[in-house]
């Protein structure tokens, strides 16, 4: 049975409060594989562990991040032998041999915000997430610098160790809104949209946040702790279960442009571009991000 997290903000349980019903298993599932994910980082954080570069372009990968993985991966496995997964660093994991086809897919970025871990700085989390083709079902957050955890099923709400979020309250402050800011690791550091882009909200909002911990972030939203969410060509193994976070929380997400958000983990990275917020102040979130937009492409 699910059960609300104690007082103290940490779950009572291994399966924090929320909804019953379908799913239910696979949450439990999750949820505790994530949280002993989160145990095993939490108590190695401080150790010497391997450490090298997964791409020139400053992104590393650590021997916690593989740990971390092989527990969750092989907790999913072991439950669901016929779904397929894809992690962070494994990449696609097909169906167990002999397991009956689902047609469904686990996401798994088992330490989000490697970058953070390696200096030493506390901001990183475990995101897993249960998608029906593109459409995420099932999204698991867990901090385990703080042992939260923070979980949403498609039309069933989304829950954390206080109970039902329901993202931010009220407009923001007079000073400009408190925003997150996430950008791909296949942006260029000189890239002139995503330049012009936090230069826009920079101007106009009273912080920008860049954690190099997206999940973090989305958790935050729907906390209600910050007031809007900005990305840029974000990444895709960690955007399905933030985003169904969100949503669940009932925040609104759109593309940068303000029409519909399509993002998922297939496609090109450039329609994973997004701003989310309050559906109510969503449109002055648009209005500050358009400040930024081109209104041409750059050129390549």
């Amino acid at each position: 049975m699910d059960t609300i997290a104690d007082d103290d903000g940490r779950a009572g349980s291994p399966d924090p409060g929320g909804p019953a019903g379908s799913l239910a298993a696979e949450r439990r599932v999750a949820v505790g594989a994530a949280r002993e994910a989160g145990a095993l980082l939490r108590s190695r954080f401080h150790d010497d562990y391997g450490v090298r570069a997964k791409d020139d372009r400053g992104d590393v990968v650590t021997e916690l991040d593989l740990m971390a993985e092989s527990l969750v991966v092989g907790r999913l496995r072991e439950s669901f032998p016929g779904d397929r997964i894809l992690s962070e660093e494994a990449g696609p994991v097909p169906a167990a041999p002999g397991g009956k086809r689902t047609g469904r897919t686990w996401l798994v970025d088992p330490l989000d915000g490697s970058n953070n871990v390696v200096i030493g700085l506390p901001a990183y989390a475990v995101g897993i997430a249960l998608c029906v083709g593109e459409a995420p079902v099932l999204g698991v957050v867990h901090d385990p610098v703080t042992d939260r955890t923070w979980t949403a099923s498609a039309g069933l709400g989304a829950y954390g160790p206080r109970g039902r979020l329901t993202g931010p309250a009220g407009r923001p402050s007079a000073a400009g809104p408190l925003l997150a800011w996430t950008q791909g690791h296949a942006v260029a550091r000189r890239d002139p949209v995503a330049r012009a882009l936090k230069d826009a909200l920079e101007a106009r909002s009273r912080r920008v946040l860049q954690l190099w911990a997206p999940l973090l972030a989305w958790a935050m939203l729907a906390r209600g702790d910050i007031d809007g969410f900005v990305g840029y060509r974000a990444e895709a193994i960690d955007l399905p279960a933030g985003a169904l976070l969100a949503a669940e929380a009932g925040l609104a997400i759109r593309a940068l442009d303000g029409g519909a958000f399509h993002g998922g983990v297939g496609g090109p990275d450039t329609d994973r571009s997004f701003v989310a917020g309050r559906p109510e102040v969503l449109p002055d979130l648009l209005e500050l991000v358009a400040e930024g937009r081109p209104t041409t492409a750059p050129t390549p």
